[in-house]
């Protein structure tokens, strides 16, 4: 129990973001442990909101996550207790958050308002806002670091500017964890031990704060396949990912490239929304180094990644428009109509590239797509098409369950060569040979694309080869029930060289 006599601030206000959970989290820990009184809000921020479609299934998986959020939040500040009252502790809006979070803290009196950094160009300025508001009204603001272990500045190199290549950083990340005391930075935050400072609030709370979980209907969206695809949802759902992933995780740098192999965690979409503690799994996963464990080793190496676009992202906020590298932005991608067809056949998954087309079908039924798979489709669009690598970035913002806007953008700046430490650009992935590799009895092409499921292992990586009667015995018709290859690699690749000329320099 806190000393309440001990506190700096009478009222505090929590503002969940990305952080959808009550363990281990800095800005409820802070808020609890400084303010006598905490309330806690989530905006569905129109903002965000108004700019996606009518379905989302990332819309969704947050308003279901909010409702374990709020239950959660309720049993923190009963310790546990069943109470049956008409009252919780999160309030939720449907509006613009740079407008109400100011207002609502103003309405209840609060003197400071908590949340965990953002490091997006678009949540940075909005952040801005709300600053401003709050100090004129008089009400600090307190973020912290929550999304990552290490952040922003906080690793330079010797001539104090931010990493630009990742093997560098991530031996400075490791330096640096080693090298602190009881491994501070992945030390948890007891919100327990304050949870007596939770406030609950009456239902019938002020216009537009409610507590009650709005449906996904009254902030204009509609139910999408989530429940169908079996995601498992909030804190306790990434829980249960990590405890069967944590049985398979000896074996992750021997499994992780086969999209047909239960091999990752799938824990990308609970890290965008903050539904598990990066330092919980970092300091698993880097105990489990310690040991010897190569798997564990190789997904910290994964988790080190995060921080480090993250900090790409914040250091150098032109790669969410522009090349991480400048003279890569001189490139002549395709134009005009032939451009739009080329990444519509992309899109829709009719390349003629069986891997290729599999995953783009992975990425429309379900919002997921394996991580080997996602630097085929990248490399393919970019490097044997010739399309804008930003185009394939928005697409994958637009249906990725876990998109996060560093991640993304360093995935397709690294597949395109025009970001930090990425692939030469001279290394162009052949789908082919890709196919063969990581999908070599075509487990993962059978279950996305069932047209070419009686073809043999060899020849479903390049159907365009069967001989007439295999492909009369599989019941395909090349060009009507699956499409010849809409280019030849080879003379892609040759185009590819060509155009990325312009920047043999750099």
């Amino acid at each position: 129990m806190s000393n309440q006599n001990n506190k700096q601030y009478d009222i505090g206000l929590v503002w969940f973001r990305r952080d959808l959970r009550v363990d281990d989290n800095a800005a409820l820990y802070h808020a609890l442990k400084r303010c006598k009184q905490v309330y806690a809000a989530f905006v569905f921020d129109k903002a965000i909101l108004d700019k996606l479609p009518a379905q989302d299934r990332r819309v969704e998986f947050i308003r279901e996550t909010i409702v374990e959020l709020s239950a959660n939040l309720n049993m923190l500040a009963q310790h546990g207790e069943v109470d049956h009252e008409k009252s919780g502790v999160l309030l939720v809006c449907h509006a613009h958050a740079n407008q109400e979070i100011p207002r609502l803290a103003h309405s209840l009196g609060a003197q400071a308002v908590f949340c965990n950094h953002d490091y997006e160009p678009l949540a940075i300025a909005r952040d801005g806002t709300v600053l401003g508001k709050l100090a004129n009204l008089g009400i600090a603001f307190h973020t912290y670091k929550d999304h990552v272990i290490f952040e922003r500045t906080e690793l330079l190199t010797q001539q104090s500017r931010p990493y630009g290549v990742f093997t560098p950083y991530k031996n400075a990340w490791l330096k640096k964890l080693s090298e602190s005391t009881d491994r501070y930075y992945l030390k948890p935050y007891p919100v327990k031990k304050y949870a007596n400072a939770l406030a609950k609030v009456a239902s019938n709370t002020p216009s537009p704060w409610q507590v009650q979980i709005p449906e996904l209907t009254d902030i204009g969206f509609e139910r999408t396949n989530l429940k169908q695809l079996k995601i498992p949802i909030g804190a306790n759902g990434a829980k249960s990912l990590f405890e069967d992933f944590f049985e398979r995780i000896d074996h992750y740098h021997q499994t992780r490239d086969f999209p047909g192999t239960k091999g990752p965690s799938y824990l990308s979409v609970h890290l965008r929304f903050g539904t598990i503690s990066i330092r919980h799994l970092a300091s698993v996963a880097y105990q489990l180094s310690l040991q010897g464990n190569v798997g564990a080793s190789t997904w910290l190496g994964e988790l080190i990644w995060r921080d480090f676009y993250a900090q790409i992202l914040f250091n150098y906020p032109h790669v969410a428009t522009h090349s991480f590298k400048p003279a890569y932005d001189a490139i002549q991608w395709e134009q005009g109509a032939i451009a739009t067809r080329l990444f519509k056949t992309w899109c829709d998954g009719q390349t003629g590239y069986p891997i290729v087309d599999a995953a783009m079908m992975q990425i429309k039924t379900t919002g997921y797509m394996h991580n080997r798979l996602r630097m085929v489709v990248a490399s393919f669009l970019v490097k044997d098409l010739g399309v804008d690598w930003r185009w394939g970035e928005q697409y994958f913002a637009q249906h990725l369950n876990d998109y996060d806007l560093s991640s993304n953008n360093g995935g397709w700046q690294w597949a395109s060569s025009s970001g930090c430490d990425a692939q030469p650009y001279f290394r162009i992935f052949n789908p082919t040979t890709q196919s063969e590799k990581f999908d070599a009895d075509g487990k993962f092409i059978r279950r996305y694309l069932p047209q070419l499921a009686k073809l043999s292992n060899k020849t479903i990586h390049q159907p365009w080869l069967a001989n007439p009667l295999e492909l009369e015995a599989a019941q395909i018709v090349l060009g009507q029930d699956y499409p010849l290859p809409m280019v030849e690699h080879a003379q892609a690749r040759e185009k590819t060289m060509a155009r990325y000329a312009v920047v043999k320099s750099t």
